[in-house]
Parts: C-alpha cells; sequence; structure tokens
C-alpha cells in the first residue's frame, strides 16, 4: 500500500512543482504506510491514509485551516495531532495553481528551518 501513496504523492510533485524548487533538493520516499517529501533532508509533507498533509508556520496553518474540507493532521484517530501539519481538501488538491502555493510555501518554510540537532552517542567507542 505504501508504494501506491509514494507514486501518488511523486505524481501530485512533478505536475505541482515542474522544477520550480530551487536550491532546495526535493526527495519523495516511503513514510510508515504512506510516502513524505523531504525537502534538504527535512520532511515537509506526508501522503498516507490520513490524506495529504503539508508542514506550515503557525499563520499559514491558521489561514489554511479556515478553508472547506481542511483539517489538522492525525495519523491514527486516537492519535495526536501532528500541530505543524495541515490535511489538504480535494478541492486544493484538484486544483494545480492552489495546490502550487501552498507547496511553495511549505517548502520555503521547512527550508528555512533550522537542521535538527543530531543527539551524540553515548557510545565511547563511537566517534
Amino acid at each position: 500500500m505504501a508504494k501506491e501513496y509514494l507514486e501518488q504523492l511523486s505524481s501530485y510533485m512533478k505536475e505541482a512543482i515542474s522544477g520550480r524548487s530551487k536550491n532546495v533538493k526535493l526527495e519523495c520516499k516511503h513514510f510508515f504506510s504512506g510516502a513524505a517529501v523531504y525537502a534538504n533532508g527535512k520532511i515537509c509533507m506526508s501522503w498516507t491514509p490520513a490524506g495529504f498533509a503539508i508542514k506550515l508556520p503557525e499563520e499559514l496553518r491558521i489561514i489554511l485551516l479556515k478553508q472547506k474540507g481542511t483539517k489538522p493532521l492525525r495519523y491514527f484517530p486516537k492519535g495526536p495531532i501532528k500541530k505543524d501539519y495541515v490535511i489538504l481538501s480535494k478541492t486544493i488538491l484538484n486544483d494545480v495553481k492552489i495546490l502550487r502555493h501552498w507547496i511553495k510555501l511549505c517548502i520555503e518554510h521547512v527550508a528555512s528551518l533550522p537542521d535538527p540537532v543530531r543527539k551524540k552517542s553515548s557510545d565511547p567507542g563511537a566517534a
């Protein structure tokens, strides 16, 4: 099933981005039971049974969540809400111009974030 999500996400990305991601390396990979897009190694979008979700700053999430059919990302019915993500509506997914707009904002946001701090190994033999 994850293969199906990876193919769908790759297709959306080809249509929505079409070579517009300057200086940002985008990769589609398997992600749990779906697929995810990484911008410069940082996850920015996912396509799973929960829907197509994008990572945005708070002010843009507030705007997007006012649109019909969008909702906060929750991977499982009783699981925690992934506060940085919004699931896009079918209306947005079916409108390439609007989809491109939100994906562009998502990629710009994630690319601007600092790299995550990697935990140092507690193994004294690791170097």
